[in-house]
């Protein structure tokens, strides 16, 4: 895939202010369209200043870094980039991923969202699971598009910018179990409520 943008984004050292941001909420339902139209499952986070005051200042775009879900063990997965680990009939993970914040103007929404895109495949929906988002860094501006496949192929090179920027030491969370992660992500993993 040909591309003119940057494929990693960010420093080797890490992020920089005013990175890493925190956003966290239950998955709600959204518009409908991630898997159906692009074949990109998203978890919908509330867009609520008064629980992630950052968010109103925040330039509408796609970011990237990582996820915590709290899952029922009844949740399977069909990847394995994870990191889990039992508590009780829940169990906790990490997980990368691209998200967009803003109005999607493809789509002409009046309404600002955040979609978050996990880079991971999972077999069922997780609606009302907590999550938790450590964002470490802004991909671009969000954008219209003539067409819905410029979309699904911006996205992709979303997905692909997030992967590779993601897997470099400072970048992955120690919690992850990686050698080589020296991010500090435990804000991730601390007792959810």
């Amino acid at each position: 895939m040909e591309t003119t943008r940057p494929l990693i984004v960010g420093p080797e050292a890490g992020p920089e202010p005013p990175y890493p941001l925190q956003m966290e909420g239950d998955v709600i339902s959204g518009f409908g369209r991630g898997s159906k139209e692009l074949g990109i499952p998203t978890a919908n986070l509330p867009v609520d200043s008064s629980v992630t005051p950052w968010i109103s200042d925040a330039a509408s775009g796609v970011y990237f870094g990582w996820a915590s879900l709290h899952l029922p063990t009844t949740t399977t997965t069909t990847t394995s980039s994870s990191s889990s680990s039992s508590e009780g009939d829940r169990r906790f993970s990490l997980y990368p991923m691209v998200m967009s914040i803003g109005y999607n103007p493809f789509y002409k929404n009046t309404v600002r969202s955040a979609e978050v895109h996990v880079l991971h495949k999972f077999d069922a929906d997780f609606y009302g699971a907590r999550m938790r988002l450590l964002i470490l860094g802004f991909i671009r501006e969000e954008k219209d598009y003539e067409g819905l496949d410029a979309l699904i192929k911006d996205i992709n090179v979303d997905c692909d910018v997030a992967r590779k920027s993601l897997d470099r030491d400072a970048w992955t969370p120690r919690e992850l179990g990686a050698k080589k992660g020296t991010l500090d992500g435990s804000w991730l993993v601390r007792d959810h409520p």
